[in-house]
């Protein structure tokens, strides 16, 4: 069963004909069900801790941020989004997800989460210190750090998320081989500290191939070598494909399959109210 719980409308807008387009894709590729996890960002419920978290000052990177938060951002409320969805469903086998940035203020994030009924919500790192490294226009700011400072800060990050219990995914972890900036350390504590955390919150690894067909790296996130820490530590999966366009939902969902094979996976999830249940890797 080929399923997809990780792509976003914000390209477009809530607009019937417009979000048709990623259900006939997901029919083409053979998906029998997908989610939709609009990102935190579209919502003004998440307004003010993006202004807390992100910097904004008159850097090189807080004016880019500047302007990225005045475009395409916090456009419907929680309130429209779970109305729109509600009326897909009339048609359509859709869940109702959400990606949630790696705020600090994560009693803030609870606050606004217990009063929706996602049928998951993902937590993704999005910043590093306040900066969005995962913004092309500002690629350049990664000269600026040690990369054993940035995959430090990295699994900081992931351990922050993991331990306020909110999430039920990591969202494509460890890319931060995006841009081809590869270490040239042993990155293995880091990835051991990642997988312990997210066996302790009991989360599941997002197989995601937004990286393999959006990003320079080419690669299925999570990379081999998380991969296999995950599977030793029996952590589950969904394979998804990160889709912002209705052309992408499913792209390369059977490479994510075969690739989560290749380390031992036979099995996935199917996620409905926060709830899981094990279904055939296929």
């Amino acid at each position: 069963m080929k399923i997809d719980y990780h792509m976003h409308f914000e390209k477009g807008a809530y607009d019937k004909d417009w979000v048709e387009g990623f259900f006939t894709a997901a029919k083409a590729r053979g998906l029998a069900e997908i989610g939709i996890s609009e990102h935190s960002h579209t919502f003004p419920e998440f307004k003010e801790l993006y202004y807390e978290d992100l910097v904004l000052d008159d850097s090189f990177i807080g004016r880019f941020q500047q302007q990225w938060l005045k475009s395409n951002k916090f456009k419907y409320t929680l309130d429209e989004y779970f109305a729109f969805m509600a009326e897909l469903r009339k048609t359509h086998t859709v869940r109702t997800g959400i990606e949630v940035c790696n705020f600090q203020d994560q009693g803030k994030v609870r606050d606004i989460l217990r009063e929706y009924p996602f049928d998951y919500v993902i937590g993704s790192v999005h910043f590093l210190h306040g900066w969005a490294y995962d913004s092309a226009e500002i690629k350049a700011e990664w000269e600026n750090h040690p990369l054993e400072d940035i995959y430090e800060w990295y699994t900081e990050e992931i351990e922050k998320l993991a331990a306020a219990g909110l999430y039920d995914v990591l969202g494509h972890p460890f890319n931060i081989r995006l841009f081809k900036f590869l270490p040239d350390f042993d990155v293995t504590p880091y990835l051991e500290r990642a997988v312990k955390a997210l066996k302790q919150a009991d989360m599941i690894v997002d197989v995601n191939t937004g990286t393999l067909y959006r990003y320079p790296i080419a690669e299925i996130s999570p990379y081999p070598e998380f991969m296999r820490l995950a599977a030793k530590y029996d952590l589950p999966i969904i394979t998804t494909s990160d889709a912002h366009k209705p052309e992408d939902c499913g792209a390369y969902n059977q490479e994510a399959v075969d690739y989560a094979k290749g380390f031992g996976y036979t099995t996935t999830l199917q996620l409905a109210g926060r709830k899981r249940k094990v279904i055939e890797l296929d």
